[in-house]
């Protein structure tokens, strides 16, 4: 009689090992990968060509990239407007209005209690160059190090043995200075984008030669549009609780300004990882200023990593878990990689710049591969 063959589900590992196994269960989508060299190095090409045009010109493209996030934002606004009778161009122009209008408005409410605390900073240092003495003989260490390392720059005999690069400062925030400058050119094409619509899409729909392409292009284009709106809103949301939950814990201490510390905490949870890191920093620094005893002044700022633990490893990933499933060691080195190219403002776009990439790649066949890869 012979055997019986096992189950497909269930084979047998004294027989196969590991690669055998993984090609007894095939996956449960077709994900073909590329295998024309071709095309691969054509592809490759490209995606480098198309990135160093970004970090050359982003003057350029940066608003262009923010612009047309902002408007995944605010689209479904305007559309609500529409259905109240509303004319396209006024209902573009007041949530413009009101958009930017809330982000002033928020921003000249702090700036009172911000100058405050900036001014009352040279005062407090003594207090904290007291309260860290037991650091003082590790930092002195270091800033020899660090003396005897610059020294090794300078110039030695006539020669200059390396030149001075950019200041740290410097390049945290060129991003930024390249987003202040192109904010006009952001205004004006959120504008116009609000103001089309659909209109791209249509003529995208309209030149595709069959209606299967054209189903999967709209689909594609609802699916980013309704996503991302809906990742936009939650993180907005789940930031605006961090913040209130921050301002209610620094008024239980007695620090001064609790809006100003829960605004500091909304603002700095946009961007991943790092935002968080320099909050606790801020509120490091106000406790060992403010609080006695020495304890005592560490506690604001492990509460509130505690309320962003619960925030971003609890909560948030609960509510987007059915739209967002990210790898998280994609989602670092899309923060360094973007944060690099672009400073601040592309280390708060990366999150939503890597997600369209994702739903792209799962709805194209030939790129799903790259999805499942991007995949949580």
């Amino acid at each position: 009689m012979e055997p019986r063959p096992l189950p497909r589900s269930a084979p047998d590992l004294s027989v196969t090992g590991p690669a055998e196994v993984a090609e007894s269960q095939p996956l449960p989508t077709d994900m073909p990968l590329p295998s024309d060299p071709r095309v691969i190095f054509q592809g490759g090409l490209f995606l480098l060509a198309a990135l160093a045009a970004s970090y050359v010109a982003a003057d350029i493209v940066l608003p262009i990239v923010l612009a047309f996030i902002l408007k995944l934002l605010l689209h479904p606004a305007v559309r609500l407007m529409e259905k109240v009778r509303i004319p396209r161009i006024i209902a573009a122009l007041l949530v413009i209005l009101a958009f930017f209008g809330t982000i002033v408005g928020f921003a000249a409410l702090l700036s009172g209690p911000a100058a405050g605390w900036a001014a009352s900073l040279p005062r407090g240092i003594p207090r904290l160059q007291e309260r860290l003495s037991f650091l003082k003989a590790p930092v002195d260490a270091l800033r020899k190090f660090l003396h005897q390392a610059e020294g090794m720059t300078q110039v030695t005999d006539g020669a200059t043995v390396a030149a001075k690069g950019p200041s740290l400062l410097e390049t945290f925030f060129v991003g930024t200075q390249h987003f202040a400058s192109g904010f006009f050119t952001m205004l004006l094409v959120l504008f116009f984008l609000l103001l089309s619509g659909d209109t791209f899409l249509r003529r995208l729909v309209e030149i595709l030669p069959r209606f299967k392409d054209k189903r999967q292009i709209v689909d594609i284009a609802q699916q980013i549009e309704s996503d991302i709106s809906a990742y936009l809103t939650t993180i907005t949301l789940m930031n605006l609780a961090v913040g209130l939950a921050t301002g209610l814990m620094i008024w239980a201490f007695g620090l001064n300004d609790p809006i100003l510390w829960g605004a500091i905490a909304f603002l700095f949870n946009y961007v991943p990882i790092i935002g968080p890191i320099i909050c606790a920093g801020l509120l490091t620094l106000a406790g060992l200023i403010s609080l006695d005893p020495l304890w005592l002044s560490f506690a604001p700022a492990c509460l509130y990593f505690a309320i962003h633990l619960i925030e971003g490893q609890a909560v948030t990933p609960l509510l987007l878990a059915k739209r967002f499933t990210l790898n998280p060691v994609v989602v670092i080195l899309a923060l360094v990689f973007w944060f690099w190219m672009w400073g601040v403002p592309g280390a708060i776009i990366s999150m939503p710049m890597l997600a369209i990439a994702k739903i792209i790649c799962n709805r194209i066949r030939g790129l799903a591969a790259f999805g499942h890869f991007l995949s949580g």
